[in-house]
């Protein structure tokens, strides 16, 4: 069992949520990721998505870009991500890290490469937002086979069948995405989620986290009371943005915890 499938299958146990926090490693100083990676642990993460820098991340709002921007001006490269990850690995060999980036890092680095590689750092999920399912059923099989979870995007746009071309080849959970737009948006329709999230576990199988315009305690508790994780990416960026860069991992770990508990209050009920 994955070390992502331990996690959901132990917080299914304690009929708990999973909270996964998204950082860009780099941001806002390569020195600062390790710190930033413990002050979420702290904060009550259960897996920890690490963007990868690029240069043109069409996904990500403007928040998330700045990070990727200030990540690549300090020289942060996917083989510098997997150095931290190593390096995190040596302090902490049972919370999942899932690395969330784009495809033209990984091509040039190399499929089977970056399998390898990213395999023997301690990476237990990839999950490349340009890669549609049906043109990388060899790229998923690449990453089982080094026993790294391939991890698809869901929307609201999505169809059944693209539910089923999920459910085939990805593993380790599924993300949807909450609303039309880029990371960071806001409008999100809370009772539109929880209409579609039975029907997506239905059909994948697999554990359903939810991202995009959690902004909040409040909707995050709202979000796990109907999905089996919450993602939240732009607004710990945005903590790390508005303090100076030494405060960055405490001011993560205080909003962190916030929504931890925020979380766990509302599914004990």
């Amino acid at each position: 069992m994955s070390r992502i499938q331990t996690t959901f299958s132990a917080l299914a146990t304690q009929g708990r949520k999973a909270l996964i926090p998204f950082i860009t490693a780099g941001d806002p100083h390569p020195d600062l990721s390790l710190p930033l990676m413990r002050a979420l642990v702290a904060g009550g993460a259960d897996i920890i998505e690490l963007g990868v820098p690029f240069s043109d991340p069409m996904a990500d709002g403007p928040t998330i870009q700045r990070a990727s921007e200030r990540a690549l001006a300090h020289g942060m490269s996917l083989r510098r991500v997997l150095a931290l990850v190593r390096e995190f690995r040596r302090e902490n060999a049972t919370t999942p890290v899932v690395l969330m980036g784009y495809a033209n890092p990984v091509e040039a680095y190399g499929v089977d490469a970056f399998a390898r590689d990213a395999s023997e750092a301690g990476v237990d999920g990839v999950l490349v937002v340009d890669y549609p399912p049906e043109e990388c059923v060899d790229f998923a099989a690449t990453m089982k086979q080094a026993r790294i979870d391939p991890i698809f995007l869901l929307a609201p746009t999505s169809t059944e069948k693209r539910y089923g071309e999920v459910a085939q080849i990805g593993s380790g959970y599924i993300y949807y995405v909450s609303l039309k737009g880029v990371t960071g948006s806001g409008n999100l329709d809370l009772d539109e989620v929880a209409r579609r999230i039975p029907l997506i576990r239905e059909k994948v199988g697999m554990p359903v986290g939810v991202g995009f315009g959690i902004r909040d305690a409040a909707t995050a508790a709202r979000i796990a009371a109907v999905a089996d994780a919450v993602v939240i990416g732009s607004r710990i960026i945005e903590e790390i943005e508005q303090g100076s860069a030494d405060e960055s991992p405490a001011r993560v770990t205080r909003l962190l915890s916030g929504i931890r508990a925020a979380m766990d209050q509302e599914t004990s009920r």
